[in-house]
């Protein structure tokens, strides 16, 4: 009798992993596709309203809502497109990892272009030193920074979280960090250094959005817990490389 409960709860489970853009209430099924190209959107149980129009939708217009900050959009993103909620994420979560990593280099590189902090002389040692400073700013940035998101969220908006919901959590500021991209082309062609400080508001207040998406709470206290662990990991990068 146990397992057949065990059962039928994991069956409830799965089937509720997709979330209603508007209340952020699980949902069994956004749309049934009565053939090619032909289907009728599903409404929320809770809010009646259209479970995800954005499955209608061009991904232009999903990425400018995405820009603006509207939080159907991030639920859209995070929960029936990526579905935070699998548990099949290991591969999402690594890939944005790495990238997420790679950009934040770029980021250090960058500024260290601005201020001359390069050794233009060629040496293979001081390539590897380089590197090896970079990496190390890298890593130990965002240890910080991980660890005030965590810690904030646990003690200042106190709420539980075991390792599921603290890789859930990650994944969606990873995800939410969309806006680094943009240092791709600062790597390309010449930008003020002003553009840097743009992009950081950009991705600070991004994943705000994505941390009150993911733990439904107050919008002040996620963008109080972001602006910490931003703030942190600024001043350890001014620490590692002053």
């Amino acid at each position: 009798m146990r397992l057949k409960t065990t059962k039928n709860e994991e069956k409830k489970a799965v089937e509720e992993e997709r979330r209603c853009v508007n209340c952020g209430r699980g949902i069994k099924t956004l749309f049934v596709q009565y053939s090619p190209g032909n289907i009728r959107l599903m409404k929320c149980d809770n809010c009646k309203a259209v479970a995800d129009p954005y499955i209608e939708c061009e991904f232009m217009i999903i990425l400018i809502d995405l820009i603006l900050h509207k939080t159907k959009a991030y639920r859209h993103l995070l929960y029936n497109m990526l579905n935070l909620d699998a548990d099949d994420t290991k591969g999402v979560f690594l890939k944005s990892s790495f990238v997420y990593f790679l950009l934040d280099a770029c980021r250090i590189s960058l500024i260290s272009n601005s201020r001359d902090d390069w050794d233009s002389s060629g040496s293979p040692l001081v390539s590897i030193w380089t590197c090896g400073k970079v990496l190390m700013d890298v890593l130990l940035g965002n240890f910080v920074f991980i660890s005030v998101i965590v810690l904030g969220t646990k003690f200042l908006l106190d709420l539980s979280l075991d390792i599921t919901r603290c890789k859930e959590i990650m994944l969606a500021i990873l995800i939410s960090s969309y806006f680094k991209l943009f240092l791709i082309a600062m790597m390309v062609w010449e930008f003020p250094s002003s553009v840097l400080f743009i992009i950081d508001v950009f991705v600070l207040s991004s994943n705000a959005v994505a941390l009150r998406v993911v733990t439904q709470l107050q919008t002040a206290g996620c963008l109080a817990v972001c602006f910490g662990a931003h703030a942190a990991k600024l001043f350890t990068d001014r620490w590692v490389s002053p």
